[in-house]
């Protein structure tokens, strides 16, 4: 039945049924639209529908709706013009695209340099040839940022995929990429799996990241998974970086990646000016608070002017431990072999690995004795920021507050349109935001990933460093930056303040190969678990002395393999669970992998080792 006729039918009776009328004047306005619409609009019931379906008038039919993020507000779709260093970039990427066999590429850019509108310029080439894209980005709070700036480009073409999705939108989001609807898939490390048809690119932005690295069964590197599906589809990987691994440059300087470099900020933006503050000076002046007076200086100068600042500190929580100030005793985790984190907020001690929490307690259960908060987290650095700037509002980000209560996107958004003065918060505000009016950038604690016990500390720390200045002045403002440190003379910290990777890359580069780390030799380390310690030992031990006299023995033995270990995990025990590793350094490449291969599948035919596991990770990022 016709709009016209709908109407005339339910006109006689318009004062008597109202609802009738206003459903089908809706109707022949509107024309389809959901049940839940119609009742919102009219107040009708299912059972007013069903009678006007029965009378002919309406007609029912089912429609998918796929649930999706829209972004509404993004930006008005900007044509960008390329600098100089950017289009020699884009032009010589292109000539990449579409080889036979796939090809891979770096994109080593300082940070501010424009490698994003790079990566925009070659999607839209890439689409242009009748392909598909994908962009990886290291952290799921870059997403809407980013997702927001690629809506603006390419409109509805943008599928986004990452943990923090609702499940169902997730499974929304990857209908529509395996029916072919969208072209460009956003999204963190997982969303290198996304179905997508006829790939011709790949781009890891921030390829350094260690949360690229999947430490939870299915183990994988985003960027393994992506170089194959390259060579499979003849398409280009492009990893992008201002501070690439030293795997990564030197495979790049080995030419087995092409390197595109662009050494200055986009609109030649000057660098941050960076100002290292000895913290051992602030100590010897009795300031015991984690702000010292360098940075305190130029936090009140950026509040006055109206500026945004954003400060970081690599751990969250109020106070790293509590500690007896008697006999010295620090309360673990009953699961793991670890002290339990202080956090004021719910006055509770919490362990970060496997999430048990105690009460806090004010005496010590061995002696009785005072216990004193040792260390600084974001918690406490938020209280003292309020103690010294009562009237300037400070926002937190860390795993607690985006996980309790607005998430990345809501938190960032009130940042930058609020004008909130002060953004404090843990790795996820060193990388990839990009705020026009952030002229400052403070480094609390420096030092935190310098002495870890792994071979890639002084490699994460300039990283961390280097990206995080980066943040200052984007702008039309000059940025600035204040790195705090126990040792300012350390060569990792003098690079990063200067923005030198080469200086970096050749000091590192130097000290692996004295020490036969990657990229000069392999690295394995496999690491045997279970919840009977001694039994863990027992079998680590066993497939340790394995692993030794294999070493001797054809095809390992003229390949220089040496066989470390067994020894505990950097956390041995985690919920419950012991780890022990051992460790096995060597140049053989595939035949190590097949070692290492047939040695897994030996360890569980082995009746003593039922109820432990095994496994294996080359080169380890953790």
């Amino acid at each position: 039945v016709s709009a016209e006729d709908a109407l005339a039918a339910v006109e006689p009776k318009r004062r008597s049924a109202p609802v009738r009328y206003a459903v089908v004047e809706l109707l022949s306005r509107e024309g389809c639209l959901s049940s839940s619409e119609i009742s919102y609009y009219t107040g009708a019931t299912m059972q007013t529908l069903r009678g006007l379906k029965k009378a002919g008038l309406v007609e029912f039919s089912e429609r998918e709706v796929l649930r999706v993020s829209r972004y509404d507000d993004a930006p008005a779709r900007e044509d960008i013009v390329l600098n100089g260093e950017q289009q020699a970039a884009f032009d010589g990427l292109c000539t990449l695209l579409g080889r036979e066999g796939g090809s891979a590429a770096l994109l080593h850019g300082v940070t501010a340099s424009g490698k994003t509108q790079v990566y925009i310029r070659l999607i839209e080439e890439a689409l242009t040839r009748g392909k598909t894209a994908m962009l990886l980005v290291p952290e799921i709070a870059l997403t809407p940022q980013m997702l927001r700036r690629f809506t603006a480009q390419f409109g509805s073409d943008v599928a986004m995929l990452h943990s923090a999705l609702p499940l169902t939108e997730r499974y929304d989001q990857w209908k529509r990429i395996r029916r072919g609807e969208v072209r460009v898939v956003l999204g963190t490390r997982s969303a290198v799996f996304a179905p997508l048809q006829n790939l011709g690119l790949i781009i890891l932005d921030e390829e350094q990241e260690t949360s690229y690295q999947s430490e939870n069964p299915p183990r994988y590197h985003a960027r393994d998974v992506a170089q194959f599906r390259c060579a499979q589809n003849d398409a280009l990987l492009l990893l992008g970086s201002a501070t690439p691994t030293i795997e990564t440059a030197y495979a790049a300087k080995n030419s087995r990646y092409q390197v595109f470099s662009l050494h200055k900020r986009f609109n030649d933006l000057p660098l941050p000016k960076v100002l290292i503050a000895d913290m051992k000076d602030e100590l010897r002046q009795g300031n015991e608070t984690s702000i010292g007076h360098a940075l305190r200086a130029e936090l009140e100068k950026n509040i006055e002017r109206g500026e945004q600042s954003i400060l970081f500190l690599n751990r969250r929580g109020s106070a790293r431990m509590l500690l007896c100030g008697e006999c010295g005793y620090v309360p673990q985790c009953p699961r793991c072999s670890v002290p339990m984190t202080y956090h004021s907020a719910n006055e509770r001690l919490m362990c970060h690995y496997c999430g048990h929490s105690e009460a806090v307690v004010d005496r010590c259960s061995e002696c009785g004795g005072l216990m004193k908060r040792v260390g600084s987290g974001t918690q406490k650095v938020e209280q003292e920021l309020f103690d010294l700037f009562p009237k300037a509002k400070v926002l937190r980000m860390d795993a607690d507050t985006i996980g309790a209560s607005r998430g990345h996107e809501a938190l960032l958004r009130e940042f930058e349109e609020k004008n909130i003065p002060i953004l404090l918060g843990t790795q996820m505000v060193a990388k990839g935001l990009d705020f026009e009016n952030v002229t400052l950038v403070g480094v609390l604690d420096a030092d935190l990933s310098l002495y870890a016990q792994n071979y890639h500390a002084a490699e994460r720390t300039y990283s961390l460093l280097a990206q995080v200045v980066g943040r200052a002045g984007r702008g039309e403002r000059p940025g600035r930056a204040v790195i705090q440190t126990y040792h300012p003379e350390n060569e990792v910290i003098q690079a990063a303040a200067k923005q030198d990777y080469e200086t970096f890359y050749q000091n590192e580069l130097r000290m692996r190969s004295l020490r036969r780390y990657p990229p000069f030799a392999d690295l394995f380390t496999l690491t045997v678990s279970g919840l009977d310690e001694l039994r863990v030992i027992a079998a680590a031990r066993a497939l340790c002395d394995a692993l030794r006299y294999a070493s001797s023995q054809p095809p390992l033995s003229g390949l220089d393999v040496e066989v470390l270990g067994p020894a505990g995990a950097p956390v041995v025990k985690v919920n419950n669970r012991y780890r022990y590793c051992v460790y096995l350094c060597g140049k053989g490449g595939s035949v190590l992998r097949r070692t290492v291969s047939e040695y897994l599948l030996a360890f569980y035919a082995r009746k003593e080792n039922r109820g432990l596991d095994i496994f294996a990770d080359c080169n380890a990022l953790q």
